[in-house]
């Protein structure tokens, strides 16, 4: 079936272009090969994953009852290693001075008109109070590339900060990281600081197309970019996230790159993507997402995140609010596990209420509230889950994929999903939801049949109810 075995850490072999052009050569001369795509799914059935030329073909395939098939297998692989739990989290932007040319960007360099920010310490104290008030525990930073403005120094102090406010009963306990591509040494001092995982999108993996998008700065170096989730894992971070931002290239090209990608980091590190995210171009200052010609449609993007769930089966799936809500909530059933509520993409966004939009980094589609995000989970039978505790008990990098690849990995998150979800509805939910929330708790409890985990599920929710407030979780 064509699997590629990379051998080095260089951009350009373990992206091999020819590879990508005779996988999707491949897929199209079996696009209505009907037996192989159903020999494929019985692969991905056993939930060891497909190389990405199996995915390929299942992409190309237009025969709809392996459509509606591969939909079927991905709600079973989700709810094998996931369950119906959704993690929460949201995104704070603390810079967006860009030194970079990104022509689908409206932080580049050239925008004259985009009003530029970047928080202080104390405006940062304000943004994080203004998000535990929400009640998120688990954020995603966002900057712009500025080495000058704002260098790793700035970055670290401001993790530091962050994880210092405790707010009534409110606590960030994760943060997330997703900054431009840096040293090796950079990522320890990262790793050092606390992060949970380092994010990083590729945009495409089509190097021309990269290049002509990245004319100028420091992220037109299409082998540094590439290369930076090596970079990370040798600095000690063994969770990595991910992603491309489709519509800026054929998404088919992308689509096996990204799956290459997450191969090599298997193959090499042992340990593939914690994340993988699936953003598609928005509309934003500066930016007109028409002005791209290879945006994809709703029925493509729903199969997209389908096949990768069959594909990386132990891997988290992203989707932010780029996306709208009856976007969201059909690839919630198709294998998304992560996605993000109440965002803010303007810097200083969630203190002022969103009165700065004009520097934000894109438009957002679904601008609920936490607490209606959270209740329409809840409504579509899905446990909102604010668990950090993987972070917090060093079960990430293989160990993480260890316990994920081999089902175990339920017992520790869906008893601290159900506590954590108490402890939102406790703190932070309005009264509809947390009469809806404490209904989905005594369900989910009584649904457990390992009485180990069962026990360890109504330990958690007592000592919550008796005031333990340790943030372990």
């Amino acid at each position: 079936m064509g699997t590629y075995h990379p051998e080095s850490m260089i951009a350009t072999e373990f992206i091999d272009d020819a590879e990508i052009q005779e996988t999707l050569e491949f897929a199209k001369e079996h696009a209505n090969d009907v037996e192989m795509a159903r020999e494929i799914l019985n692969k991905g059935a056993k939930c060891k994953g497909l190389s990405y030329r199996e995915a390929a073909v299942l992409l190309e395939c237009e025969d709809e009852t392996i459509k509606q098939e591969t939909f079927r297998l991905a709600r079973e692989i989700k709810e094998k290693f996931y369950g119906n739990r959704i993690v929460l989290f949201a995104p704070l932007y603390l810079s967006n001075y860009c030194v970079n040319g990104c022509r689908y960007c409206p932080y580049h360099g050239q925008n004259k008109h985009i009003a530029r920010k970047q928080l202080s310490q104390e405006e940062i104290i304000r943004e994080v109070t203004a998000l535990q008030d929400m009640g998120h525990k688990r954020l995603a930073l966002e900057t712009g590339e500025d080495p000058k403005r704002c260098p790793i120094e700035y970055v670290l102090e401001s993790i530091r900060t962050i994880y210092s406010i405790k707010h009534k009963n409110g606590a960030i306990r994760r943060v997330n990281v997703n900054i431009a591509a840096t040293t090796v040494e950079n990522y320890r001092r990262l790793k050092e600081a606390g992060i949970g995982t380092y994010i990083l999108f590729q945009e495409t993996y089509h190097k021309p197309t990269y290049e002509y998008l990245h004319p100028t700065g420091p992220k037109s170096n299409y082998a540094y970019h590439t290369e930076a989730m090596d970079r990370a894992m040798e600095g000690g971070i063994d969770d990595v996230g991910i992603g491309v931002l489709f519509g800026l290239n054929l998404y088919k090209y992308d689509f096996v790159g990204l799956l290459m990608h997450a191969q090599h980091l298997e193959a090499v590190h042992g340990v593939g993507p914690h994340t993988i995210s699936v953003p598609r171009v928005r509309r934003a200052d500066d930016i007109d997402p028409d002005a791209f010609d290879n945006g994809i449609s709703d029925e493509i993007f729903e199969k997209i995140v389908a096949i990768v769930r069959v594909a990386v089966p132990y891997t988290g799936i992203i989707i932010s609010t780029r996306e709208s809500q009856k976007t969201r909530e059909k690839v919630l059933q198709l294998g998304v596990s992560q996605i993000s509520g109440g965002s803010r993409t303007s810097v200083g966004g969630y203190a002022d209420g969103g009165e700065e939009e004009d520097s934000a980094q894109f438009e957002v589609s679904d601008t609920r509230t936490l607490d209606q995000v959270v209740g329409w989970l809840l409504d579509n039978g899905h446990i909102p889950s604010f668990c950090t505790a993987c972070y917090r008990e060093g079960r990430t990098g293989d160990r993480f994929m260890s316990l994920c690849k081999s089902g175990q990995i339920v017992n520790c998150c869906h008893p601290n999903a159900l506590m954590t979800l108490k402890e939102y509805l406790e703190d932070y939910a309005s009264p509809e939801t947390k009469v809806k929330g404490m209904a989905m708790i005594q369900k989910e409890v009584h649904k457990i049949t390992n009485p180990k985990v069962k026990e360890k599920a109504l330990q958690y929710l007592q000592e919550l109810d008796d005031g333990k407030r340790d943030f372990r979780f």
